[in-house]
């Protein structure tokens, strides 16, 4: 079993943030892969799925995104996984708009939700980050991530929401330089 965990805040007002991008990816993921109902357990939201031969576990922490770890930790004790299993979904700064890139390890480069993750479960998690890129200064960057997309993303968002959840065969393979590169195909159409 892999334990997929979308970051975000919980409640309508955070829906559209861009902060909210990893709940959002684990969404399409289990709208196009036809995963079980919403359950809650583990202080968060969980969906059950299978993902070719692969048994996956979606999960939202209700926890607010500065404590996500709680959640992704209960999950992972409860099913005695390692944090190999763990794969987090979540919007990076450093990446520009709408990219996609897949990493093991490393640090939280300040992100509250990774950092309470690795507090809670280590760093040996997969990563999968969402472009959201730099307000181009540091001033701006709290309103950029806790803001809203603009109308004129919603398209691009879309797309990429749709290409990720169409790849997660790739990932949940195991394959994640061909997830990568079979996203950034199907956005270049």
């Amino acid at each position: 079993m892999q334990l997929w965990v979308g970051l975000g805040n919980p409640g309508a007002q955070y829906a559209m943030h861009r902060h909210n991008v990893g709940f959002m990816a684990v969404d399409a993921i289990a709208e196009v892969q036809g995963f079980g109902p919403v359950k809650k357990q583990f202080q968060g939201w969980t969906q059950e799925g299978r993902i070719g031969s692969d048994k996956i576990l979606l999960l939202k922490p209700a926890t607010f995104m500065n404590d996500s770890g709680r959640s992704v930790g209960e999950a992972m004790r409860f099913y005695k996984l390692e944090p190999e299993d763990v794969t987090v979904f979540y919007d990076e700064l450093d990446l520009d708009p709408f990219k996609v890139r897949v990493k093991r390890g490393g640090g939280a480069a300040g992100h509250n939700g990774i950092r309470s993750t690795i507090q809670h479960i280590g760093d040996a998690f997969r990563r999968v980050r969402i472009g959201i890129g730099h307000p181009g200064h540091k001033d701006r960057v709290t309103g950029h991530v806790l803001g809203n997309y603009s109308k004129s993303e919603i398209e691009p968002l879309s797309d990429l929401l749709g290409a990720l959840a169409a790849e997660a065969d790739w990932l949940a393979k195991g394959d994640d330089a061909r997830f990568m590169n079979d996203i950034a195909l199907r956005l270049q159409d």
